[in-house]
């Protein structure tokens, strides 16, 4: 490898780090914003947080990389330019196309591994990361009692205690209705103080209370009346009393890896072209069940013409049915019977038309959403060196380093990409327009792009110069100026 080809990778990689973990970071912070309120107060370990962490930024990194080579290519070649390093390579017989060949081998190189990581490592990671969010927002929240309120957090309770001490964990006038008989409030404890503590293996908690006393309503026998009923009761004091409440759903329960697995962001490209021609096959199916069905229960229904079928048949014999000639027969009644039996006739037809094109239509809504998945595990990939063709160009035109320029134009045409993807991927899922066209539209508006852009560049055309444009704003006046004055 040349010294040449060194520098330039050098200058590249640089960035293109840098940019990623600053992308990657911020769709993760995107993702807490998110779903702040399903992790916050569930008492999570900080190794659940990270693993959900981990599992989430795995599946950020398809979106993260086009902006982040957008961005490096960008700041490679805006700095080269600022500081005149391009010039030097041109003025050496160097040509543009031969400086960006390394970047174009390394960048052929990370699209490969992007395929691999979109094709393997993202469904995986998708179900994980699905998987273990489902999981978190199934855990019960820790308890938390909170003076002057009743806590119902623990099934079968509702606790109220007038002061709490945040350092103790005193609790002072305790008011407890124990429900878990289903009866409403027939047992309540009450005592002056105590103390609730998790137990060691944080499976239930041990309630231990002072100086107090307990309330319990006796159940009598359903077959009494109410006049009958005595209503018996039983008081109890105590001076200590620990009472054992076993706790459910408090702790995380992890679900099975099969929760997700018929998803289709949780499946690799073989196995979402066996879901799309499993669908295929039951669409053309039902199909042909609908109209069937819709021939024999409506277009040629016995209900109607009795006369005009064979035995065991479905289609009507040949027979001659004029309905005019048939409905003039018919006395004043059955013409109204009949009218009222074919317009309910009509309505039914309709709405099990209405039924079935809604049923086929979300069959097919769910089979473009497998092709659009099986299309975006190469769409996102080849983003990645479109964006390259769009950004080395661009900075050597601009020539401006730094992450201000460079920024901003990375976020422009990022933002017109995304925009471009999601509506077209949202008019491929309302079968609007063929998969094809809408998963790849944002890859052919894009690349001509690319390829104009990499034309001028290597042409040292000025098309990002400002002088310039008022130097042709100028050359245009004073053109129409002359052509005034010769006419005069």
């Amino acid at each position: 490898m040349k010294k040449i080809d060194k520098f330039v990778i050098k200058s590249f990689v640089g960035p293109l780090a840098l940019t990623f973990f600053i992308v990657l970071f911020i769709l993760i912070m995107q993702f807490l914003w998110m779903y702040i309120d399903d992790l916050v107060g569930k008492g999570l370990n900080v190794s659940i947080l990270m693993e959900l962490l981990f599992y989430f930024s795995l599946t950020f990194v398809p979106t993260a990389l086009p902006l982040a080579i957008l961005f490096a290519s960008l700041m490679t070649f805006g700095n080269l330019g600022e500081y005149s390093e391009l010039t030097a390579l041109k003025s050496s017989g160097i040509s543009l196309g031969r400086i960006m060949r390394p970047l174009m081998l390394l960048v052929g190189v990370i699209v490969i591994v992007a395929f691999l990581f979109s094709n393997y490592i993202v469904p995986y990671s998708n179900k994980e990361a699905r998987s273990l969010l489902f999981d978190i927002r199934r855990k019960r929240p820790d308890i938390s009692l909170q003076a002057g309120s009743f806590n119902n957090e623990i099934d079968g309770f509702s606790i109220k205690t007038a002061q709490k001490d945040p350092v103790t964990n005193r609790l002072d006038k305790i008011l407890i209705y124990d429900q878990r008989e289903h009866r409403g409030n027939v047992s309540v404890i009450y005592a002056d103080s105590g103390y609730m503590n998790m137990s060691p293996d944080n499976s239930a908690m041990i309630m231990t209370l002072y100086n107090g006393y307990s309330f319990t309503e006796i159940e009598e026998s359903k077959e009494l009346t109410e006049k009958q009923k005595r209503h018996p009761s039983r008081k109890d004091y105590f001076k200590e009393q620990s009472y054992i409440v076993p706790l459910t759903g408090f702790d995380l329960e992890r679900s099975s890896d099969n929760l997700y697995r018929s998803t289709s962001w949780a499946m690799r490209m073989d196995e979402l072209k066996f879901f799309i021609d499993s669908i295929d096959i039951i669409l053309d199916k039902r199909f042909d069940e609908y109209f069937d069905t819709y021939k024999k229960e409506f277009l040629y229904t016995m209900k109607l013409y009795p006369d005009a079928y064979a035995e065991d048949e479905m289609y009507p014999k040949d027979v001659i049915f004029i309905p005019e000639e048939t409905y003039n027969t018919l006395d004043e009644s059955t013409k109204v019977n009949t009218l009222d039996m074919a317009l309910q006739h009509l309505r039914e037809a309709t709405t099990y038309v209405a039924d079935t094109y809604d049923a086929i239509k979300m069959n097919i809504k769910s089979q473009r959403k497998y092709e659009a998945d099986w299309h975006k595990k190469l769409t996102l990939p080849f983003a990645c060196l479109i964006f390259f063709f769009i950004g080395a160009p661009l900075g050597a035109i601009i020539r401006k380093g730094g992450l201000g320029t460079p920024s901003v134009i990375s976020v422009f045409f990022f933002v017109v990409w995304y925009v471009i993807s999601m509506s077209a991927e949202k008019m491929v899922q309302g079968n609007v327009v063929s998969t094809v066209v809408g998963m790849w539209a944002s890859s052919y508006l894009l690349l001509p792009i690319g390829i104009f852009l990499t034309y001028k560049a290597a042409n040292d055309s000025a098309i990002m110069s400002l002088d310039t444009y008022i130097e042709n704003i100028k050359k245009f006046f004073s053109f129409r100026r002359k052509k005034k004055n010769n006419k005069a």
